[in-house]
């Protein structure tokens, strides 16, 4: 996996500041909220055969575990139902427009909507370590 730049890491770190604005108080009043995790962008990595820079990753908050596409910088959301669709070694995953706070949006595909039993942190890292590691990596066995 190649290492991404500091402001890579920045961006990201952008973004899930711009999620914690936007849904961390509506999150909170939810039945399924998990008070042990917090929002972050984990297991980032250029997009495969992408030449324009695009990051993949996990997307953990205190409600879900989903695959996130960070768009190129400067473009608009699109609109409300709009899908985008990636493919990855895995398989074919649907992304549809996350709306974050000023102007803010990512592709995203929640994956685990449920993180209730996720019992800290460290637990919640590791999830979308083994989750990225999977769709990263094709499911078909190759043969000779």
């Amino acid at each position: 996996m190649q290492a991404l730049r500091p402001e890579q890491y920045a961006e990201l770190r952008r973004l899930v500041t711009s999620w914690e604005r936007r849904y961390l108080r509506e999150a909170k009043q939810q039945a399924g909220f998990n008070p042990r995790l917090a929002a972050d962008a984990l297991c980032f990595q250029p997009l495969p055969q992408d030449e324009g820079g695009l990051l993949v990753g996990a997307l953990i908050t205190p409600l879900s575990l989903a695959l996130m596409l960070v768009p190129a910088t400067g473009s608009d959301c699109p609109p409300p139902g709009a899908t985008r669709w990636l493919g990855l070694p895995a398989g074919d995953y649907p992304l549809t427009p996350l709306a974050l706070d000023a102007g803010d949006w990512v592709w995203c595909c929640v994956l685990l909507d449920d993180v209730t039993d996720v019992s800290s942190l460290e637990q919640g890292s590791r999830l979308a370590q083994r989750l990225m590691t999977s769709l990263m990596t094709s499911t078909t066995a190759e043969t000779s």
